[in-house]
């Protein structure tokens, strides 16, 4: 701040201050003149109301006292006068970076915790999941929802249902937030013909328990799975962790289990990219979002996630 806003700060505060104890003592003091019945003399409603002379209440002046003391001690104690500091040394920036160095403190203690700790316990650690929630908010709830249910509009999974296509382990798991994954659905619209696609979504549909009408759709439709479909998903469509291929028996679906959506599905293909983390979050903040995902309870802890760097 310069000389000149300074001057100004000051001469302004000193102004106000001056004139401020002087009405609250002159306000005290002074004598109003009155009207013989007590009054000043100013009537509205053709004489009903009159107005009427009272002193101040004494709590209110000795309020007022105190809080004019109050005003004087801080003037002396923080930088109230521009850029002058008070007799504290009290700044906003200093304030601000101490508070930053608290956080940082107690950040490492938490990173410390979350290094030294087997992942099936951070799981159970509040403190580190209910910290692992804000991360997630902020970095995944975008494509998940808030709740980690997944959304189908972009093949986002389920992160709560106990369906993975790689695998539900904490290594995996810890794997996948750290490099990241990419799945490929190839289109298989121009190969099977609009009838093949429908046999085959048929018999997909079918293969969650659900009944379709056409039972010749079904039938044809296994023979051209087996033809086609098998190298990836499974001779009994349970999926592929190695490949990140999904199990058709189990209802959980990327995209929707509708008949259209399935179709949709087999005639064009679908991109699914789960981005790295690893160049945006710290690593210990990777090991909490995987606590984070073993806590919604569709996981297991039966091997350890390591700390990649």
């Amino acid at each position: 701040m310069s000389a000149f806003w300074t001057g100004w700060i000051i001469v302004l505060v000193a102004v106000n201050w001056l004139l401020v104890t002087f009405l609250l003592f002159y306000a005290a003091r002074v004598k109003i003149p009155t009207a013989d019945d007590g009054t000043t003399g100013h009537v509205w409603a053709h004489g009903a109301i009159r107005e009427g002379v009272r002193r101040l209440p004494r709590w209110w002046i000795v309020l007022s006292v105190v809080l004019m003391v109050a005003a004087t001690i801080y003037l002396f104690l923080y930088p109230a006068f521009g850029s002058l500091g008070g007799t504290l040394g009290w700044t906003s920036e200093g304030q601000v970076q101490r508070s930053i160095e608290r956080n940082e403190q107690r950040r490492g203690e938490l990173f410390a915790h979350v290094r030294n700790t087997p992942m099936a316990q951070l799981a159970d650690d509040p403190r580190v999941v209910t910290t692992a929630d804000v991360l997630y908010q902020d970095n995944c709830a975008a494509c998940h929802g808030p709740a980690a249910q997944g959304a189908d509009a972009i093949g986002a999974p389920n992160l709560a249902d106990g369906a993975w296509l790689y695998g539900g382990d904490a290594d995996t798991i810890h794997a996948s937030l750290v490099q990241g994954r990419s799945g490929v659905m190839p289109a298989f619209g121009q190969g099977l013909g609009e009838r093949g696609v429908r046999e085959v979504a048929a018999y997909v549909y079918e293969l969650n328990g659900r009944d379709w009408p056409r039972p010749d759709l079904v039938r044809a439709g296994e023979a051209r799975y087996q033809a086609q479909c098998v190298a990836c998903h499974g001779p009994e469509a349970r999926g592929n962790p190695q490949l990140g291929a999904p199990d058709l028996t189990d209802d959980a679906w990327l995209y929707g289990g509708r008949m259209e959506q399935i179709e949709t599905s087999i005639r064009a293909g679908r991109n699914g990219v789960m981005p790295a983390w690893s160049g945006r979050l710290h690593a210990e903040e990777i090991r909490m979002l995987t606590a984070w995902v073993l806590a919604r309870g569709g996981a297991t802890t039966t091997a350890e996630a390591t700390t990649h760097e």
